[in-house]
């Protein structure tokens, strides 16, 4: 694990690496751990902005573990994948954004930073976008799903907190989304994600996984 203020302090820029995104209350440090399998991967806090750095994980070569047992690369010695070693697999979790009680400053320098890394980190092959299934996309959820279709950058969406639905409002939630996806012209995969109940963890994983192996012209 590597904690980074600025992208210059992240790993070398090579291999493939998948973020993740979300305002700050929307359960992403909760769903890294819950797909990592590892509950202390990304901290967890009742107060919303704990994730005040970029944050990269190492992730071991794809035909040795799956995304399910990340780890720092530093146990264990890197091993070539199809020209990529240990270290050249990631996981990086963005600043939370939008929590009010973050000093003004702090806020401005994560928006900046943020967007350098999506603009100018050539190893990112695609986001992993955490959204409330209980409200509506808000303004920072816009701005990175119309980043990704810009960009041609893959963005996959996890709708958290499925639990605090019934299974019936939150397929209407997943259905409601996708269609306003098509009226939009997004094109963003979603799916139902619950951390809690480990809804949807198999197939955010293999997500992460599809994301991972995707090639990106720059």
């Amino acid at each position: 694990m590597l904690a980074a203020h600025r992208i210059s302090q992240l790993p070398a820029d090579q291999g493939a690496e998948v973020a993740f995104a979300g305002r700050s209350n929307a359960g992403k440090s909760s769903a890294l751990n819950a797909l990592t399998n590892h509950k202390g991967l990304a901290r967890t806090s009742k107060t919303p902005g704990r994730t005040q750095q970029m944050v990269a994980f190492s992730l071991p070569p794809y035909r040795d573990v799956p995304v399910s047992r990340a780890q720092d690369a530093q146990e264990r010695a890197p091993t070539s994948v199809e020209g990529q070693s240990a270290a050249d697999l990631r996981l990086i979790d963005l600043p939370g954004y939008g929590y009010a009680k973050v000093p003004l400053e702090m806020r401005e320098h994560w928006k900046l930073e943020i967007d350098a890394y999506l603009h100018q980190r050539r190893s990112l092959r695609g986001l992993v976008l955490i959204v409330d299934i209980r409200h509506p996309l808000k303004e920072f959820d816009r701005m990175m799903l119309e980043f990704c279709f810009a960009t041609q950058l893959p963005c996959h969406v996890l709708l958290t907190k499925a639990d605090k639905l019934s299974r019936g409002q939150a397929t209407q939630a997943l259905a409601a989304l996708r269609k306003q996806f098509a009226a939009e012209g997004l094109h963003a995969t979603a799916q139902i994600f619950s951390s809690s109940a480990g809804t949807g963890v198999e197939e955010a994983r293999q997500a992460v996984v599809n994301l991972l192996h995707q090639s990106r012209e720059r």
